[in-house]
């Protein structure tokens, strides 16, 4: 079973999501375990406050290292193998290949930073990979985590049922279409592609190529 860790202030902002759907089967049916671990929680702060001014200087508040770090610690300790994901805007690009391999762990941990990112100190000590899921900044570190973990699941033997993963096997295709064959909408009609009511599943793959490789077919 591979292992989630999700260290984040806000858990209630993606728990909903990890509940429902395939991601909530797999997680009913054991084939992954999704644990969420808030910083406030671990800081020796009596406040319990976690954000801090940056040195420096600039525009809003940085999570400070030691709540990060020892909600990390608990989440993962010294678990070998465990892959750390730290998110960053000057991190390698989160892709297809990279959630495969990933798939492939026990445990993983992410870093879900806010307001104006982590402490940088957090990454270096615990040894995490920068990673980014885009060429765009976010509010937080939850909704990249979320995508991960959704690309990586798709990945582990048995979350994706028979019927999904023979459609996950197949060369998939920017463009899908139902019944009905001719939609009328609004005086105009808008027509199934001819060659997806062939049967000719040869025909059929090579369109979806196309489509996927932006060529004419």
């Amino acid at each position: 079973m591979l292992h989630f860790h999700i260290v984040t202030l806000f858990p209630e902002s993606i728990e909903p999501y990890f509940n429902a759907s395939i991601i909530g089967r797999a997680v009913q049916d054991k084939k992954v375990k999704i644990s969420f671990y808030d910083p406030k929680q671990f800081t020796r702060d009596k406040y319990g406050r976690v954000d801090r001014r940056p040195y420096g200087g600039g525009p809003g508040m940085v999570l400070e290292p030691d709540g990060m770090l020892r909600a990390a610690q608990k989440a993962v300790g010294n678990k070998k193998g465990a892959a750390k994901i730290f998110f960053a805007t000057d991190g390698a690009l989160f892709d297809e290949k990279m959630a495969k391999k990933l798939a492939r762990k026990k445990d993983i941990l992410f870093i879900a930073g806010h307001y104006e990112g982590v402490d940088a100190r957090v990454q270096k000590i615990l040894k995490a990979k920068k990673v980014s899921v885009g060429p765009y900044v976010l509010t937080g570190g939850e909704l990249p985590a979320a995508t991960m973990i959704d690309a990586i699941a798709r990945h582990v033997p048995g979350v994706l049922g028979k019927a999904e993963s023979l459609e996950a096997s197949r060369v998939s295709s920017p463009e899908v279409y139902t019944r009905p064959e001719v939609l009328e909408w609004k005086g105009k009609k808008y027509r199934v592609p001819k060659v997806l009511l062939t049967g000719h599943h040869a025909k059929i793959e090579e369109w979806k190529m196309g489509k996927r490789n932006g060529t004419k077919t």
